[in-house]
């Protein structure tokens, strides 16, 4: 098994040299500390330094003969960089071995993540994919840059065995301004020198690592450089922020899951397994059923002609009827608090990354910029708020409450917007109603909501059915009434909010 988790670290490792010149290091000494029994001695962290620098020396040579075939090194205006780096990586080395493991075991760790994130802030460069290339010219602040930096990195490289790439990478764009792929070339010929005087200083000062670990060693020397050589080659055809977001996913990922393994004991000691089990109950049960929902009405947007006013309101039933799973199949209302706010921020971030795709526009009907995203962050905000003020500060009895407010809001809007497009005829204007609206919308809103209402009272509390019925004559025209005068599409929150008043006041009489 060992073998199988070197074989995975080391191809991530090659992968990230190829794309963004990252050090073999940074993907491969948190697997093999973690995972890997034969690493977890008195330095173990430093004997998966040295194996993680060993391979980078053919992985960033092949990697550096891409880039160069391109066109895309620079040591006119890096050679600085490159005699403060090399001078310092054995100093590095020789201060890592006199230092505790748990720091260095520690630090790989959270570089992982904050690099992965990195990436995921801001994938691009200033190089567009494109073969502009900038005229790099060397002021009395650049070499000032390039002294402090080529020292420091120097020396990070031989003490952690980091291999300097990203930082390397991070000056050559940001501060010097080379462009991507100049930049990955540029160090990772660099890289090249650092890491074959880093990992034999680190073999030199504990020979052990030949003798034990040779198979892990030539293993990982010989996946990284293959991997290094393909990802090299695919980096030089694709765009630069396509590569930055594949690497920030991949290190992001490994990073915070061997953070998790590694301190498993500590977060057990301080988490209780059974909440967290139940949390993961709920999850799963809410993001299944949203799933599930949105596979068959994906299915049907590809292969029947539904007009695009329709699937909006029918992404929207999917978005408002989560709140049903979401209050019926949890015992404990903060989790269904913590269930929501956790899953709104996935949902942000896989909007923010999937916009960027063509396929997002024949997904998302968007009459303004960011309107799926306003809307995800308005609806579930609101049904969190609702779980947490209703169910939180109340009893168990008021939680059914919330299902209702929605239903009251969500299909009867829906009924609205089509009856208004296809039957309505006499317009409602006025200096309080915005845009187009219709008699036939607002009755059919009213006549939704109630329906709505008086099934989801009868079906989830125990009221008598005329009570029900008066309840369901109270919600429905208010319901109408605030769709209709609300602007800006703020219905969302103001309709489930009078909606549930209206329920609260009622419930106390």
């Amino acid at each position: 098994m060992e073998y199988l988790f070197v074989i995975i670290a080391s191809a991530l490792a090659g992968i990230g040299t190829g794309l963004v010149g990252l050090s073999a290091a940074t993907a491969m000494v948190p697997i093999l500390i973690v995972l890997c029994p034969s690493f977890g001695g008195e330095h173990g962290v430093y004997m998966a330094t040295a194996i993680a620098l060993a391979s980078d020396i053919l992985g960033s040579l092949v990697t550096t003969v891409v880039y160069a075939k391109n066109k895309r090194i620079d040591l006119k205006h890096g050679w600085i960089m490159l005699v403060c780096i090399v001078g310092m990586c054995i100093l590095g080395s020789v201060a890592a071995f006199f230092t505790h493991q748990t720091v260095l075991g520690s630090f790989s760790l959270i570089l992982c993540v904050a690099i992965g994130i990195r990436f995921l802030v801001k994938p691009g460069s200033r190089d567009d994919g494109g073969d502009d290339r900038k005229e790099v010219t060397m002021s009395a602040k650049k070499i000032a840059v390039s002294l402090f930096f080529g020292l420091t990195i120097g020396f990070g490289t031989g003490y952690f065995g980091t291999g300097g790439g990203m930082m390397m990478l991070i000056v050559f764009t940001a501060m010097l301004g080379y462009d991507r792929r100049t930049a990955v070339g540029t160090s990772t010929f660099i890289m090249t020198f650092t890491a074959l005087i880093a990992s034999v200083s680190h073999i030199l000062i504990e020979p052990s690592i030949v003798f034990e670990c040779w198979d892990f060693l030539i293993i990982s020397i010989i996946t990284a450089t293959l991997f290094s050589l393909v990802s090299a080659r695919f980096a030089n055809k694709v765009n630069a922020r396509a590569v930055g977001l594949v690497t920030g996913w991949i290190l992001l990922l490994l990073g915070l899951s061997m953070l998790a393994l590694n301190y498993r004991e500590a977060i057990l000691s301080i988490v209780d397994l059974d909440l967290l089990l139940e949390f993961l109950r709920v999850f799963g049960i809410y993001v299944g059923s949203i799933a599930g929902c949105a596979i068959i009405l994906l299915v049907l947007r590809f292969t029947i002609n539904i007009p695009d006013y329709i699937f909006r309101k029918l992404l929207h039933t999917v978005a408002y009827g989560s709140i049903i799973p979401l209050v019926l199949c949890a015992d404990i209302w903060w989790i269904s608090f913590a269930v929501e706010i956790f899953f709104l921020i996935l949902i942000i971030v896989a909007l923010l990354i999937a916009r960027r795709l063509p396929i997002y526009s024949h997904i998302f009907v968007e009459k303004r910029q960011n309107e799926v995203i306003i809307s995800f962050v308005t609806l579930f905000g609101l049904m969190a708020a609702m779980i947490a003020l209703l169910w939180g500060l109340a009893t168990d009895e008021y939680k059914y409450i919330i299902i209702t407010a929605i239903f009251a809001w969500g299909p009867g809007d829906a009924m609205a917007a089509i009856i208004g497009k296809l039957c309505g005829k006499h317009k409602l204007k006025g200096r309080l109603i915005e845009g187009t609206k219709s008699v036939e919308g607002t009755v059919a809103m009213a006549l939704t909501s109630f329906a709505c209402t008086l099934v989801s009272l009868l079906l989830l509390t125990s009221f008598p059915w005329y009570i029900s019925l008066l309840f369901a004559f109270a919600v429905a025209p208010l319901a109408a009434l605030t769709e209709l005068f609300t602007k800006r599409g703020f219905d969302t929150i103001t309709v489930p909010a009078v909606s549930a008043l209206v329920l609260c006041v009622a419930m106390l009489i």
